[in-house]
Formats: structure tokens, C-alpha cells, sequence
């Protein structure tokens, strides 16, 4: 009787671990899925800023059509990107759209002194901050969930419940990781 009592304790314990693990898991993968959506949402202040620089630029720099069109098809790529690599590649994309964009703004004394563009300037250098960090939380979350999915004993649970580990919103070149650099 004391030994079934001891197995049916130890069963009741596993069981409660095996618990905690899987609610953990469920825990990190909500936690990746929203540090992603806030990522998101600071990615769409900054599309949603770009038309209107686009449109300041353009009143100054009307035969610089060629880069303002890269501008508003990179960012229409940003905003159409769903899974995390497809916003990488739309974000390198657009990043050089922007990098392009300054360069023309580069050229127009009158465009760098327009007070609606130096507002529109310091807001897309917020939103660039606000962008890094939310990448950092969010790389920082999926961490913590590859670590759970990957390391032992969780690991038999997440391949149980086909728990997977979440990619990282990573850069592809060096130059790409600094943070753009936005002067006019």
C-alpha cells in the first residue's frame, strides 16, 4: 500500500512538471508572438511616416523621381511583408530606399530647413530608436524561448506539442546592424 501511495505521488509530480513545462512554453511563444507585434507596430509608425517625408522631399526634389518611386515601393513591400524573414528583407530594402532618400535631401538647402521636414526628421529618428529596442525585446524573447525548446528535459515536451524554435530578426551585413544615420 506505501508503494503504490510513493508511485502514484511520483506519477502526480512528474505529471504537475510536465505541467509547468508545457505553460511555460505556451508562455514564451505568446511572449515571441507579442514582442513581434510590437516590433510590427513600431515598423508601421515609421511606413506610415514615410509617405509624408516622400511628399515634403518631392515639393523640393521633383526630378528626383527615380528614388522617391524606390522609397514608396520599399516601404509598400515593408508594409505587405508578413513572416519575420520577409520583413527582414523588406526592411534592408527600405533602409537603402531611405539611405537614397537622404542623399537627395542632401542636395536641397531650402528642403533641409523646411520645418515640417525637420519634424518629420526628428519623428523618424524616434521611431528608429523605438524600432531597435523593440528588435532587442524581441530577439531577447526568442531567446528565451529557443533555450526552453531546445534544452532538457522541456525539449521532450516541446517536440511532444510540437512547440518550434522562433527565428531571430537579425541583419545581414554589418552595415545594416548601425543604426541608420538621418541628417538633412
Amino acid at each position: 500500500m506505501v508503494i503504490l501511495l510513493v508511485i502514484v505521488a511520483l506519477v502526480v509530480i512528474f505529471v504537475m512538471y510536465g505541467v509547468s513545462i508545457y505553460n511555460r512554453l505556451v508562455k514564451f511563444r505568446t511572449m515571441v508572438q507579442e514582442a513581434f507585434s510590437s516590433m510590427d507596430v513600431m515598423m508601421k509608425k515609421r511606413h506610415d511616416l514615410i509617405p509624408n517625408l516622400v511628399a515634403t522631399v518631392q515639393g523640393y526634389a521633383t526630378h528626383e523621381r527615380a528614388t522617391l518611386d524606390s522609397v514608396t515601393r520599399a516601404r509598400t513591400q515593408a508594409v505587405n511583408a508578413t513572416t519575420v524573414e520577409e520583413k527582414q528583407a523588406a526592411e534592408k530594402n527600405l533602409g537603402q530606399a531611405m539611405v537614397n532618400l537622404n542623399a537627395v535631401a542632401e542636395q536641397y538647402p531650402d528642403l533641409k530647413a523646411n520645418k515640417n521636414f525637420m519634424q518629420l526628421q526628428g519623428q523618424l529618428s524616434d521611431l528608429e530608436s523605438d524600432i531597435e529596442k523593440s528588435r532587442r525585446y524581441y530577439n531577447g524573447t526568442v531567446r528565451e524561448n529557443n533555450i526552453l525548446v531546445d534544452t532538457f528535459p522541456s525539449n521532450f515536451i516541446a517536440n511532444m506539442y510540437k512547440f518550434v524554435k522562433s527565428p531571430f530578426f537579425e541583419l545581414e551585413s554589418p552595415a545594416e546592424r548601425a543604426v541608420p544615420e538621418v541628417k538633412f
